[in-house]
């Protein structure tokens, strides 16, 4: 077998956007739940999903080529293990509709020379203000940051735990990572901390989890364990240390800091947070950092690192 041609690579990245685009239309046209009963003909599935058949048939021999779904015969399509992600209802299909949508939109004005991130240039507002004025954007958003949970959980899950702790998940949403931690460790008990506008339904947290409204900036509640996941990627170094700050004077000096976020490795090999980190600069100014970056922010923070490693960072107040 050849080698893959130069311009063969670099015709795969520039079309990303395109792609990008058509998960997206999929995505919102459902069309993966429409094929869960089997292989179906464009003709019929654009009629359940309400799309032109000819635009629908296009989109999908694209992302067939690439492997989401299959053309089983000429103009009949079916799902495969890839496109059923789509349909399983864990964040895929909303970060689908996110990325091909405001997200695309915001990469579409990322600039080497601007200071500001793109998003807030395109939309006249942070992200997580416009979000509060888009409450439907504002739940797709929440129920995407579901997908890998449960990766999350299981690092969490493999530490020492005393076994009675206070864990206070800082920016924890809905509070599924909690829930399912507190399944896995009964003794402990939890607090997810987060804007008032966050999607949730408090009656599924139970009676040993409490949902309370805040600003990580201004303060936090009191506990044994902090849990920042993925949430620091989403700010620059200043308030990055200061949302760490504002930890560190609520935490008793023998609290725990875990911090579930990528750490950047060196070298060329591929890594999805290299990819994540222009991401995290076109929304927020955010980034992913690499192991000195970790330890810097943490200095900076007013905490010292137990132990770094990707996707698991543990700090104790310094």
């Amino acid at each position: 077998m050849s080698a893959r041609a130069p311009e063969s690579a670099l015709w795969d990245i520039l079309r990303g956007g395109l792609t990008t685009r058509a998960l997206a239309l999929v995505a919102d046209l459902r069309v993966a739940d429409a094929l869960e009963v089997g292989p179906r003909p464009v003709e019929d599935l654009a009629r359940e999903v309400g799309a032109d058949s000819d635009t629908l048939r296009r989109l999908l021999r694209a992302l067939a080529s690439d492997g989401v779904f299959v053309e089983q015969e000429p103009g009949v399509f079916r799902n495969n293990e890839v496109s059923e992600v789509l349909h399983r209802g864990d964040g895929w299909d909303d970060f689908a509709h996110l990325f091909g949508g405001i997200w695309l939109r915001a990469v579409g004005e990322l600039d080497a020379l601007a200071r500001e991130p793109a998003f807030e240039r395109l939309y006249g507002a942070g992200f997580w203000a416009w979000l509060a004025e888009h409450p439907d954007e504002r739940a797709a958003f929440d129920r995407a940051m579901l997908q890998g949970w449960e990766g999350r959980v299981d690092r969490l899950g493999a530490l020492e735990w005393r076994g009675d702790e206070v864990v206070v998940d800082i920016g924890g949403g809905n509070g599924s990572l909690l829930v399912e931690l507190l399944r896995r460790q009964p003794g402990l008990r939890g607090i997810v901390f987060d804007l008032p506008e966050t999607n949730r339904d408090e009656a599924a947290l139970g009676d040993r989890i409490e949902f309370v409204e805040g600003d990580f900036f201004e303060s936090v509640p009191g506990g044994d364990i902090y849990v920042l996941a993925t949430i620091l990627h989403d700010w620059d170094d200043e308030r990055a240390a200061a949302i760490l700050r504002t930890i560190r004077a609520a935490a008793p000096s023998d609290a725990r800091l875990l911090v579930l976020d990528s750490v950047v490795p060196a070298g060329n090999d591929p890594h999805g947070a290299k990819w994540l980190d222009l991401l995290m600069l076109t929304l927020f100014g955010g980034r992913e950092r690499d192991e000195a970056e970790w330890r810097a922010l943490l200095a900076a923070g007013g905490f010292e690192p137990v132990s770094i490693g990707d996707g698991l960072i543990e700090a104790r107040p310094a």
